[in-house]
């Protein structure tokens, strides 16, 4: 009697539901609690109007934490009503949501800890499958997309990320005001983004300000269809441009790297990264040495110097200014004789007008730094994923700012 005392009130049992038994089983290292009701009638689980008990279910187990250590198993055959309306239903019950196998409060543990470890880490601590685990990593992330609000949306980021090797990868939506995911979809096609814009109502499309993206066509494409007055929204992200930039650099130094060793000159040995990285990333020695290269007469300290030209169009505040800047590098550029340089110059300047809306709406998908930070080492924790599901699912439940805990 005891016993059935002491644990309805540790579960928190209610009426109409009470304690029926409990067996210690000490071989097993498990305490099974047997939960029985008195009641006849009970609320539709649809409608909530009172109904007449049909039958019952067999009897179904959940498992609840544990017990000094000891497994402690949930045992109730539950009622199913017969509602005029919805036909035959069953009951809601206080302790786990329908057709879970834990109870409200075990998912609860299992939850913080995936917020802190790996799916395998927090399976082997739990003592529990890897699907299982799983499984309620994906009945959080369903709990949390139902309950997000449809609130307005000035600035979103869109980003591909690498699933797999192979160039496989996500398209990833943010919302770069509250730094979280918005959404997520399969590969970077312009359908991945497409399937993005139906789930907002007329109400967020309106209120979306700007737009930072990548130079993809794909992407920009479906921007243009599905938002009014899309190419005085559409932000090229400051941050692919320099690496756009960055990429053609690297291209100049490789080909001087091979001609100047060809000549036994191996001053551009090593210095790949140099070329790529911040002033903050040195130290003093080494930018003492980047300097006397960059002051050079290398071809690859030009196609530096035009590089960090062009990325001063973002410090002007008025587009007739940034215009007038970027006319006399483009000149520059294109008769610099660097064919990667020049390259990158026809390309900005097909696409200037909307890396010039920075300038009205100063938005980069660096502002959600933290979200690459964060799928980053969810990839890295997950040692790869076996399909890009599991990896949406990662994403929403580590990046998307989402209400995870079920209701207890």
């Amino acid at each position: 009697m005891k016993d059935r005392q002491l644990y309805q009130q540790i579960l928190g049992i209610t009426t109409p539901w009470f304690v029926a038994e409990v067996e210690l089983d000490l071989e097993a290292e498990e305490v099974h609690v047997h939960l029985a009701h008195q009641q006849a009638s009970w609320p539709c689980a649809e409608c909530g109007k009172p109904c007449p008990l049909h039958d019952h279910q067999n009897e179904r187990t959940w498992r609840h934490l544990d017990t000094c250590q000891y497994r402690t198993l949930l045992h109730a055959e539950l009622p199913r009503t017969r509602c005029e309306e919805h036909g035959v239903r069953v009951v809601d019950i206080p302790w786990a949501e329908s057709y879970g196998r834990f109870t409200a409060l075990f998912e609860r543990l299992v939850i913080d800890w995936l917020e802190a470890a790996s799916q395998q880490a927090v399976a082997d601590r739990m003592g529990l499958s890897w699907d299982e685990v799983h499984g309620i990593m994906q009945r959080a992330v369903k709990r949390g997309l139902k309950r997000r609000e449809a609130e307005p949306i000035p600035y979103i980021g869109v980003d591909e990320k690498s699933f797999r090797k192979r160039h496989r990868y996500v398209t990833v939506v943010s919302d770069i005001n509250r730094s979280r995911v918005l959404y997520v979809s399969e590969d970077r096609k312009q359908t991945s983004l497409d399937s993005f814009w139906g789930t907002l109502t007329e109400e967020q499309l309106d209120s979306i300000e700007g737009v930072a993206m990548d130079m993809w066509e794909p992407y920009i494409d479906s921007t243009k269809e599905h938002l009014p007055e899309a190419d005085e929204k559409i932000v090229f992200d400051k941050f692919h441009v320099a690496k756009h930039l960055g990429d053609a650099v690297d291209k100049v130094r490789r080909q001087e790297n091979k001609q100047l060793r060809e000549d036994g000159d191996d001053r551009l040995v090593g210095t790949k990264y140099d070329w790529l990285k911040g002033r903050d990333k040195f130290n003093h020695k080494r930018w003492r040495a980047f300097c006397r290269l960059r002051r050079s007469n290398l071809k690859t300290s030009r196609a530096w110097a035009m590089r960090e030209q062009a990325m001063k169009l973002w410090d002007y505040c008025y587009p007739g200014a940034a215009e007038n800047h970027f006319r006399w590098w483009y000149r520059w550029a294109t008769h610099s004789r660097l064919e990667p340089m020049i390259d990158k110059a026809k390309m900005l300047k097909s696409h200037l007008k909307n890396i010039l809306t920075y300038l009205t709406h100063p938005i980069t998908n660096a502002l959600s730094e933290s979200l690459n930070s964060k799928i980053e080492w969810v990839k890295y924790t997950a040692r790869g994923f076996r399909n890009r599901d599991n990896f949406k699912t990662a994403i929403y439940f580590h990046c998307g700012g989402l209400g995870l805990l079920p209701a207890t």
